[in-house]
């Protein structure tokens, strides 16, 4: 090679080094700001939004809790001689007031249709519902959180004497009072496929539609949980007129739901469900709660906050919370005795029942061996 070619030669490799030093150094020049850029992209994707008002606080600003419910069924919702909502039901509502505002009256009953308690629980408008409103999973999944089995229930039918039937097996062909958006609608429909019998349904969006053309003979059957129909049956003029088949077609798990979205919200409504079962486990009434509470039962001391705690601090209640509680409506016994025991009209026994609290309960004058039974508070 000549001298000038050699030259060329490492004049042209000294220029290449050079470029893919210079390239080099872009490339790192350019790669910082990018990796900075990536970290901040990830911070921000990890930062958590401030968190919205919880259900307690909302609830507490208001100063009244919003329970949806219903005022045509005698027992569990209805209106009294006085313009009040009352019934099982109501007394649920009252229940979570006295809990969480320390004033069982501060509550709104807004009244729905059964149609519109999806709806208005996904909506998040109220704070609860209490609607004997039959837990299932495609309601928990869709509509929100259902607390705690307040109330065991079947579906049957109910048929005036002068029809002549004694078996829902015998209503072939028969005309159906049913209220729609209910699992009612849903079980008449199982039980008369599964029995291979036609019939005629007869749906109406309001309960006490339904039962009304029941009365006038619009429809031979009505048919609804058994306890509604005990207790519209006890609203007949002549009710021995009518009876209750002996069939019991669905399981109907009945208590109250409270939105999605809030689980200490969900946990409050549970917390307050067990107060009122372990009031009466513990011979705990509204009468008593200050004895009681001096006493020397442990449980029972734990309940009332005077020793002890349950999560009280932790879900944002007083200590006492199970004495305001229990002083402002009384123990589970003592809401059913209210609404549906043998002083109602509609006398719907415990001892033997479902509603009974559970076999081993340590109370000496309760009726046991049922399936009434909360989580333990403690």
């Amino acid at each position: 090679m000549s001298g000038r070619g050699k030259w060329v030669s490492e004049l042209a490799a000294a220029l290449a080094l050079a470029f893919v030093m210079l390239l080099g150094a872009a490339c790192a020049t350019t790669a910082e700001p990018a990796l900075e850029e990536t970290a901040a992209e990830t911070e921000a994707e990890t930062v958590t939004p401030p968190a919205a008002d919880s259900r307690l606080e909302t609830v507490r600003e208001r100063g009244r809790l919003i329970c949806a419910s219903l005022n045509d069924t005698p027992g569990f919702g209805y209106v009294d001689e006085s313009g009040n909502s009352v019934g099982f039901d109501i007394d649920l509502c009252r229940a979570v007031a006295a809990a969480v505002l320390g004033d069982a009256d501060a509550i709104e009953i807004r009244l729905i249709t059964a149609a519109e308690r999806g709806p208005v629980m996904q909506s998040g408008e109220v704070d609860l519902l209490v609607y004997v409103t039959t837990w299932t999973t495609s309601r928990d999944a869709n509509w929100g959180n259902f607390v705690q089995t307040m109330f065991y229930d079947g579906q049957g039918f109910m048929v005036p004497k002068s029809l002549g039937v004694a078996s829902a097996y015998q209503l072939a062909g028969a005309a159906v009072c049913v209220n729609t958006g209910t699992t009612s609608e849903l079980n008449m429909a199982d039980f008369f496929r599964q029995n291979r019998l036609e019939y005629n349904p007869k749906t109406f969006e309001e309960a006490q539609v339904a039962f009304e053309a029941y009365k006038s003979g619009a429809c031979e059957v009505f048919t609804s949980d058994r306890s509604a129909l005990t207790a519209l049956r006890s609203s007949l003029e002549n009710p021995e007129e009518h009876i209750i088949l002996p069939e019991t077609i669905s399981e109907e798990p009945l208590g109250p739901m409270v939105p999605h979205g809030d689980e200490q919200w969900f946990d409050i409504v549970k917390t307050v469900m067990g107060i009122l079962i372990y009031a009466e486990a513990y011979g705990i009434n509204s009468t008593n709660v200050d004895e009681i509470a001096a006493g020397d039962n442990v449980k029972a001391k734990r309940l009332l906050g005077t020793e002890g705690s349950f999560g009280q601090e932790e879900l944002g209640l007083d200590q006492t919370v199970g004495q305001t509680v229990i002083k402002l409506v009384g123990n589970y016994g003592e809401i059913y005795d209210r609404n549906l025991g043998p002083d109602t009209g509609i006398d719907l026994p415990r001892e033997g029942s479902r509603n009974a609290l559970w076999s081993n309960a340590p109370c000496t004058d309760c009726p046991k061996g049922g399936q009434i039974y909360s989580q333990p508070l403690r």
